[in-house]
């Protein structure tokens, strides 16, 4: 078993395709394809589980809630705006990368078709 795992940023595999959860669609209709890499278990550190993958979303705006989990993100392609509940708004693009801690709550809007890597820890 290997412990270093390039990222494939274009996968062959098929993805697993959703769509947003009716109760965070804000406006437009997004779907999701994820393309999970890898999981592990990090049973020495606070957090359950850490999984890492490429995510893409279709334009539309949706209700962005990340409980306890804490997520890091680079953008790949595409265009998308992160608003902050009470705070500012970000605009991300190709080579952007940012962190979502625990608690955020906001607003995830995807202006152009958005491919990113993600890391989460939840």
């Amino acid at each position: 078993m290997t412990l270093l795992l390039p990222v494939d940023t274009a996968p062959a595999s098929e993805p697993r395709c959703t769509d947003a959860a009716e109760d965070r669609l804000i406006e437009g209709k997004p779907s999701y394809k994820t393309w999970d890499l890898d999981a592990a278990l990090a049973e020495a550190a606070p957090w359950g589980k850490i999984r890492t993958g490429i995510w893409e979303a279709t334009p539309g705006t949706t209700v962005s809630l990340k409980g306890e989990t804490f997520e890091f993100c680079h953008i790949l392609s595409g265009h998308c705006r992160i608003s902050e509940d009470g705070g500012e708004s970000h605009d991300f693009g190709p080579g952007d990368s940012f962190v979502m801690k625990p608690g955020f709550t906001g607003r995830w809007q995807t202006i152009e078709t958005v491919k990113k890597i993600f890391v989460i820890a939840s």
